[in-house]
């Protein structure tokens, strides 16, 4: 049956207003990442014998640590990690308690009733809201940025506020800048550092004042940071719970994913303030039945093994060297980032003699179908384009072939900035 024959059903009159009611699939509007791999199918198929180089995905480009496979694969065959998990096992979350005090400087973290695992951090942004959000009540978002503790706030009938990340505030929100209505309003402030997409870093100094004022507005900090180890040049891991008075407010989201090579085994954990995690581990409990048990056994592993984090860690930090010199050759203003395998460039203005970008969108359309480059284009506070180097390459000798293809495409014409 056709999607147009479903149309003519009562179906179509009965989808939730949070996704479009009645009008729910007529939308013609195309999110970008569609756009993003729509792009990436017409240049592949214009140009099949030119190598699609992808500076656009959100993910790592090997496997998961030997050890902690092997730790998997035994621990799967074990017939006592065949149940439900439910909101997880000690093992995870001591393993995390001591993550958190080895690797960022994190003391006095109880393992028991301060930490619970999460099935990723997308699902726990999910259900954040479920536990403060009702009708009319905020969150605050940074944009740009990951939406999702957004998006769930309007599916619960609250209301979102977003502050900007601007380069003239080194991507920091600035919290003054928020209305004292909205302030009053709000149960939730989300940040996220390292920061999706641009790289940027947070200090003590901004932590302290996002304390501060969440006590004076009685708002609920939720710090994202699936990036936080990825840090470079000999920057030290940073913890929003690091900071005096953290926990009084709110939690942190970790994640194995990105800092891993562990995206597709879905595992973290939220660490904080105890009431904010008792509220969310009931939510969860009706939400999901746990990650499986040899999942976070493996995942224990990695965790007490954070050197394999520091070894993924010297290889962004040397692409990330070598992406920002032969952008800022072409012309560009790249800045290598503290954290995190992204790289926030401002898009520019057009081709001298030729084609103009109006946005970081039309530039990076330029990108993926002229030059079979693909980035990220975010234009939410400034035209700008997120390259990723997570970009296939075995070994720096790839590496350094990859970068030089890049600077090959990209040197035909001139940019104007």
């Amino acid at each position: 049956m056709s999607i147009d024959k479903y149309q003519e059903t009562y179906i179509q009159t009965n989808f939730a207003d949070r996704i479009g009611g009645s009008n729910y699939g007529k939308d013609t509007n195309i999110y970008k990442f569609e756009k993003i791999k729509r792009a990436k199918a017409s240049a592949k198929k214009d140009f099949p014998d030119v190598e699609l180089i992808d500076l656009g995905v959100g993910e790592p480009d090997e496997m998961a640590d030997a050890g902690i496979v092997a730790a998997l694969a035994e621990e799967a065959s074990r017939p006592e990690n065949r149940g439900y998990a439910d909101n997880g096992i000690p093992e995870f979350k001591a393993a995390a308690a001591s993550y958190l005090k080895n690797v960022f400087n994190v003391e006095g973290i109880d393992a028991d009733t301060e930490i619970v695992h999460s099935i990723g951090s997308k699902p726990a942004l999910a259900m954040m809201p479920s536990c403060f959000i009702n009708p009319g009540d905020v969150t605050i978002m940074t944009v740009p940025g990951y939406p999702v503790m957004g998006t769930h706030t309007k599916y619960l009938g609250g209301e979102v506020f977003n502050i900007q990340l601007t380069k003239e505030n080194n991507f920091l929100p600035d919290l003054k800048a928020i209305p004292e209505d909205i302030a009053k309003r709000a149960k939730l402030l989300y940040l996220n550092y390292p920061n999706n997409p641009t790289g940027a870093s947070a200090t003590v100094e901004f932590f302290t004042e996002v304390v501060e004022w969440a006590k004076k507005y009685n708002v609920v900090v939720v710090h994202d940071a699936p990036y936080a180890a990825l840090t470079y040049d000999g920057k030290k891991p940073f913890s929003f719970l690091s900071v005096p008075g953290a926990k009084d407010v709110g939690v942190e989201l970790h994640s194995l994913s990105k800092s891993y090579n562990m995206t597709g085994w879905r595992i973290g954990f939220v660490a904080g303030n105890p009431l904010v995690v008792k509220a969310f581990s009931d939510v969860k409990d009706n939400n999901d039945s746990g990650q499986f048990i040899a999942i976070q056994k493996a995942a224990a592993y990695g965790l007490n093994h954070p050197e394999i984090t520091e070894k993924i860690a010297e290889k962004y930090s040397r692409r990330h060297d070598m992406l920002v010199a032969a952008l800022n050759e072409l012309g560009f203003q790249a800045e290598k980032p503290k954290g995190s395998f992204f790289l926030y460039v401002e898009a520019p203005k057009g081709v001298v003699g030729g084609r103009r970008f109006e946005s970081g969108e039309d530039f990076s359309q330029f990108l993926i179908r002229e030059k079979l480059i693909s980035s990220v284009p975010w234009d939410d506070a400034g035209n700008f384009v997120r390259f990723s180097v997570t970009f296939e390459a075995k070994g720096e000798e790839e590496e350094k072939r990859v970068i030089a293809e890049i600077k090959r495409r990209l040197s035909d014409v001139q940019f104007e900035f």
